[in-house]
């Protein structure tokens, strides 16, 4: 069945990825109106999170983000289709490093690097980074039902010379690269909602209370990762610039959760500054009521 499944769908994708970004813009938009005027898919979900975020403004102000935001979301639906086939030539162009030095600095000088970013802008592209860098970078990844699409979906995201390892066998790869000497960047999106029952710490993200996931930070301790946020802006549409902030080169220095605190920060303040481009259709505000005292 998931064969079957594959062999019907997968080559529509791939022609489909071979448009013309000019084509597939129009498609995005012609998708942007029947997504939020004719579908209103996770129009309220979106709409109360920025309400929850932003209670300074207006709903008229929040219905305009809001806007923005469905039509920046199927940008990022095609620009992840064209992920399949696009180019080196194509995506070095369109997805650029503003300071690759920061990092390479650090590769010089022996220092591993956990990379911590949020579904923010474009997160799809960020696969083309391992182009710029003078160190290995590796992505987790979780693994699909379906092997077909899993194994093509992990052969597209590693072209550019990204290596994929499963979440679950994040710490066994960084534990074995330790002994082995071999330095890696690894890219660990951190703005997810973490399980309650997995839960260690809460802060305010927002304005809000809530249960925040930590283990970028546990990790860069355990194997003296150096601390690095990325910020992706975008620059017109289908161009973006990813820039590096070194928040601690010594995270074992630093006291328990304060790397988290200070990634929240500034994730935050770029959110606050263009918040059409942040990932706003999860319900990043489900355990607000759920705080316990400690954390209060």
């Amino acid at each position: 069945m998931h064969f079957l499944l594959f062999i019907l769908t997968y080559p529509f994708i791939w022609l489909f990825s071979r448009l013309p970004m000019r084509v597939l813009y129009f498609i995005s938009t012609i998708f942007y109106l029947v997504t939020y005027y004719v579908v209103g898919y996770r129009k309220n979900i979106v709409f109360d999170n920025l309400k929850m975020s932003f209670p300074e403004k207006s709903d008229k102000e929040l219905h305009l983000i809001s806007k923005k935001f469905f039509r920046h979301f199927t940008d990022i639906f095609m620009e992840s289709i064209k992920a399949f086939s696009i180019s080196k030539k194509e995506i070095t162009k369109r997805y650029t490093i503003k300071n690759p030095k920061l990092i390479n600095d650090l590769a010089k000088k022996g220092k591993s690097i956990a990379l911590v970013g949020s579904h923010y802008a474009n997160w799809e592209w960020i696969i083309s980074i391992p182009l710029n860098l003078d160190i290995h970078v590796l992505g987790a990844y979780k693994k699909l039902k379906n092997k077909y699409y899993d194994s093509t979906l992990k052969k597209s995201r590693t072209k550019f010379g990204l290596r994929g390892y499963k979440t679950s066998d994040i710490i066994k790869n960084m534990h074995a690269n330790t002994l082995e000497g071999v330095q890696g960047l690894y890219i660990l999106l951190s703005d997810q909602s973490p399980q309650i029952r997995k839960t260690h710490y809460w802060a305010n993200f927002m304005g809000i209370k809530v249960p925040v996931h930590t283990g970028a930070e546990m990790l860069s301790k355990k194997f003296d990762l150096a601390y690095v946020n990325y910020k992706t802006t975008r620059i017109k549409r289908g161009y973006y610039q990813i820039e590096f902030e070194l928040i601690s080169e010594t995270p074992k220095e630093v006291k328990d959760y304060e790397l988290t605190d200070q990634y929240l920060k500034i994730t935050e303040a770029y959110i606050r500054e263009q918040p059409e481009y942040y990932l706003w259709s999860h319900r990043r505000f489900k355990h607000k009521d759920r705080v316990p005292e400690k954390f209060l």
